[in-house]
């Protein structure tokens, strides 16, 4: 019989330093204001979906943003978030000075990519654009065509809420609001926005997770992966989890928790067991791939395009196994904390012919938070990140130096990140070594 084997991942995005060009327009007064956020989400329920930039910004880019915005603050915001997607932009002089709304959203505009069509507008179109947040056109007024082809195009694709820029107005201070969506948009347009198949409430999301799951395959990480394989060899470590950060879906840490497993109609079971408690929660299904030894002892290996073994010098092999972490924001904290009992009830075995459970429970369930959450314990996630490819592996907290000496060991230039977060206390005993329970 196979041991259980699983460990973890995360992606901690680097926030890098780039710069943003205004396009300033004739004829225009400006006016400035920019910041940086730091915001808790609280949603209910039934809006659970509903974007919340502000939350967002504040929590990737450790922008902080309140009252009237400067030039100098939405610069520096925006080039976090310009950086952060892989864009580059040209520099642009910084100062104190005010920003008008109108420059911001030519700024979002350029950073979104979409310069060449809002260039597209004719004047007709861009007087019926304009009109739809209220706002009057005049040719020959204070902003040039190209602004006002640009807050055009912004009120059209969503760059900027109408109801906001009809606050504010053109020429308008900019206000934290209006920074927000605009750089929030600017991340989604990009594709850093929160990535996810649907909510719980989402009549088709049971399609669209097994869909997902169906196209994912067996991850290859070349180097980063040979090189884990060789400490795996040496029994350096026991085993560790491939994941792809291109599926991180970006959720508030604060009222997410995360849950690995390998069988798909288990998440299917596990998304209808929360429905029917009446919690709702975003879904995302994150593709995984488990690595460990598998013994000669325990006979020729079946392989399958979801499991697959590479038998090395000792006789031994190598499995590679298609698993998944199955990620959930919650509306609210209270719901992440309802979480745990229902799996302890649902979908923990306790002993060997249970009845009553999900099917393909776990006699060590995995799920984790990455802020603190009462009754899990603490441990610490080791891992090396290579592009989109993370290889990670979990350890006890005093066993993290030897994990981390382990890849330092083979591959001596490797920067091995670690971080400790909070796990269900059936894995903590798995650690441990201790009884199931």
């Amino acid at each position: 019989m196979k041991p259980q084997k699983r460990l973890l991942q995360l992606s901690a995005a680097a926030v890098l330093a780039a710069a943003i060009s205004f396009p300033y327009a004739a004829n225009a007064q400006g006016s400035t204001q920019a910041a940086h956020p730091i915001a808790v989400l609280s949603v209910s329920p039934a809006n659970v979906a509903k974007a919340d930039y502000t939350s967002y910004v504040t929590q990737q880019y450790g922008v902080k943003l309140s009252g009237t915005v400067t030039r100098d603050q939405f610069a520096t915001a925006l080039s976090k978030v310009v950086a952060s997607t892989g864009s580059q932009a040209a520099a642009m002089p910084t100062g104190g000075s005010k920003l008008a709304a109108w420059e911001a959203i030519s700024a979002a505009v350029v950073a979104a990519e979409q310069k060449e069509l809002a260039a597209t507008y004719s004047e007709d179109k861009v007087t019926a654009s304009w009109a739809k947040a209220g706002l009057s056109y005049q040719k020959g007024g204070s902003l040039s065509l190209a602004a006002a082809q640009d807050l055009a195009v912004a009120i059209d694709l969503g760059l900027v809420k109408t109801d906001v820029i009809a606050s504010v107005k053109a020429t308008g201070d900019v206000t934290a609001e209006l920074a927000y969506q605009l750089l929030g948009k600017v991340a989604e347009f990009k594709g850093h926005y929160q990535n996810y198949l649907g909510t719980i409430a989402s009549e088709d999301i049971y399609g669209k997770v097994v869909q997902a799951w169906n196209e994912l395959q067996i991850i290859k990480a070349g180097e980063l992966q040979q090189l884990v394989d060789e400490i795996l060899k040496q029994d350096l470590i026991t085993g560790y989890n491939l994941k792809d950060a291109a599926f991180d879906p970006r959720f508030d840490p604060k009222r997410t928790i995360t849950y690995g497993h390998s069988d798909i109609v288990h998440a299917i079971q596990l998304i209808g067991l929360l429905k029917s408690e009446g919690i709702d929660a975003k879904v995302q299904l994150e593709p995984k791939t488990s690595a460990f030894i598998y013994l000669k002892e325990w006979g020729e290996p079946v392989q399958t395009d979801d499991y697959q073994v590479v038998q090395i010098e000792n006789g031994n092999y190598i499995a590679y196994s298609k698993e998944y972490d199955l990620s959930f924001e919650f509306a609210s904290q209270e719901d992440k904390e309802r979480f745990q009992p229902l799996v302890l009830q649902y979908a923990k075995k306790n002993e060997e012919d249970a009845t009553g459970l999900l099917r393909g429970s776990w006699w060590q369930p995995l799920y984790y938070s990455l802020t603190e959450l009462a009754d899990y314990p603490v441990i610490t996630n080791n891992f090396v990140q290579d592009g989109r490819h993370i290889v990670q592996t979990f350890s006890l907290n005093e066993d993290s130096t030897a994990v981390v000496n382990a890849f330092k060991k083979i591959g001596k230039s490797v920067e091995v990140e670690t971080y400790q977060f909070w796990v269900d206390q059936p894995f903590y005993n798995y650690l441990k070594g201790d009884d199931f329970k």
